[in-house]
């Protein structure tokens, strides 16, 4: 989608009697209970790191909105990686997966994150020897598969835990749903002005965003502001030259899973607003409408096995 496109479709569907840009997430149904179970032993299981070091729960911690809360992880080496770890939650609704949308499907996603050696370091031959010398392993994957270990069941049980991990139920979801007391006045306001500024334009689809890439300062730098007046196409230009374009990520469950952007550059879900008003749609929002928006947000907070998400203060929101 291009800028223009996108602020067209933000302005139509800031318009009243337009159709919702979002829908809601639903329950997710015919995922082999087997496999989920299996996906999430190993999803657990540090062996799946060369030297036993690190799980992908090491980073996407379920019980702290599906990631860290570090401005960015460390990586094999005990260095900081490249961006800020994004929640596994509704992972499998996005389109384009990670910060720079490389990847189409979990499973590949998932290799690279195995693979790589700033992150897990493995390589399949010892990872799979691990397993294979695993009795509990051997009678999974010969019960599920119909054969011992093997590189595609890895992939495959690690992500059909993953599409296990949608967090339905929020209360903007029992909105749409018609309940229309499901959230306040104010929260309801923030959502109208959240579709009038046009953040709609990109934060769609049941999962509000993930599905479209976009360069990242296109009004006005995010984090060095020089005035948010213009029309922008200087700013598209030089962030797209300076490989600034990213996955426009989810905003679900958004209030429980700071710090925000793709360098963790704020854990303040206001400051993050404001950002986005002044670097994407080239407006200052008004401290007021800030705070209405920020509240909107808070609806989207979902549940998962029947507890709504906390984030890494434990606190749910």
């Amino acid at each position: 989608m291009s800028l223009v496109t996108c602020l067209i479709a933000g302005a139509a569907f800031g318009e009243p009697g337009g159709g919702e840009p979002v829908t809601p997430i639903e329950p997710i149904e015919h995922l082999d209970a087997a496999k989920v179970a299996l996906g999430r032993k190993l999803f657990h299981d540090p062996r799946l790191s060369r030297g036993d070091a690190v799980a992908c729960s090491t980073c996407h911690q379920l019980q702290s909105g599906g990631a860290d809360g570090r401005v960015r992880s460390l990586g094999s080496d005990g260095r900081p990686l490249d961006f800020n770890t994004p929640t596994v939650f509704n992972a499998s609704g996005n389109a384009r997966l990670n910060w720079k949308g490389n990847f189409r499907t979990l499973e590949e996603q998932n290799e690279s994150v195995l693979r790589n050696t700033r992150i897990m370091n493995a390589n399949w031959d010892e990872l799979l020897a691990k397993l294979r010398n695993d009795p509990d392993y051997r009678t999974d994957f010969s019960v599920i598969y119909g054969d011992s270990p093997a590189r595609v069941h890895v992939l495959d049980a690690l992500a059909t835990f993953e599409r296990s991990l949608a967090t339905p139920n929020s209360r903007f979801d029992r909105r749409l749903h018609g309940e229309r007391r499901a959230i306040s006045p104010e929260e309801e306001q923030g959502y109208q002005l959240f579709k009038s500024y046009g953040c709609v334009a990109c934060h769609q689809g049941a999962n509000f965003g993930g599905n479209l890439s976009q360069p990242f300062g296109i009004f006005d730098d995010p984090f060095n502001p020089r005035g948010a007046a213009g029309a922008g196409q200087d700013h598209v230009a030089a962030a797209q030259a300076e490989g600034q374009v990213y996955r426009v990520p989810s905003l679900r469950n958004v209030a429980v899973t700071p710090p925000y952007f793709h360098n963790g550059y704020t854990s303040s879900l206001a400051e993050a607003v404001e950002i986005m008003g002044r670097s994407q749609l080239g407006r200052d929002l008004s401290r007021d409408d800030v705070r209405l928006i920020v509240q909107f947000l808070n609806t989207l907070t979902g549940e998962y096995e029947g507890r709504p998400l906390a984030g890494s203060d434990g606190q749910a929101q």
